[in-house]
């Protein structure tokens, strides 16, 4: 269909379509004639989904919380299985799903507005918990599960950018980072 509007694009599209163009361009990506104009439609769509700007600004950030951390911290098949087995699997996840695609571009648009860093801090907190309850189910805690906990998830966040998408390269090194992060001190 062309761009006369006759396309019809959910909420959801909208909101994954900005997330890429804004990871690419930055906020400049999240203006509604460039996301019209990316998604092959008219912007009136957008008044169909969204109220105003800062409607689709805080349902961008929902957006990006549930389908980037919530997927995980609230999988209940993953909070049933074993801790090192659910750091596994996180990891896993995280990497083949690309889960940490669109994190640099929220750190650094944290940066810019205090009320976007109170919602990246959030996240990375839920994050924190989660990866830091498994890790206190393995008998850490303290400073050494707090550091542990911080370096798993900073590993987490630029795996992708270190090994690209690299599957098998990834697995190698995740499973020797995780033997290293579990280990306990002699």
């Amino acid at each position: 269909m062309s761009a006369s509007g006759n396309k019809r694009v959910s909420a959801d599209q909208w909101l994954g379509k900005a997330l890429e163009l804004f990871a690419k361009t930055g906020e400049g990506g999240l203006r509604v004639e460039k996301l019209a104009a990316a998604l092959s439609i008219s912007k009136s769509g957008f008044y169909f989904h969204f109220k105003d700007r800062d409607d689709f600004l805080q349902r961008l950030l929902k957006y990006w919380t549930h389908e980037y951390t919530e997927v995980i911290v609230n999988n209940p098949l993953l909070e049933m299985t074993p801790p090192r087995e659910r750091l596994r699997m996180i990891s896993t996840l995280v990497f083949e799903q690309n889960l940490t695609e669109f994190d640099a571009a929220m750190y650094v648009w944290a940066n810019k507005d205090p009320n976007i860093a109170k919602q990246v801090r959030r996240v990375t907190d839920m994050r924190l918990a989660f990866i830091g309850k498994a890790l206190s189910e393995l008998g850490f805690e303290g400073d050494d599960l707090e550091m542990r906990a911080r370096l798993f998830l900073g590993y987490q966040t630029s795996e992708r950018q270190i090994y690209g998408p690299n599957k098998k390269t990834a697995q190698l090194y995740r499973e020797l980072r995780l033997d290293l992060l579990l280990s306990k001190p002699a």
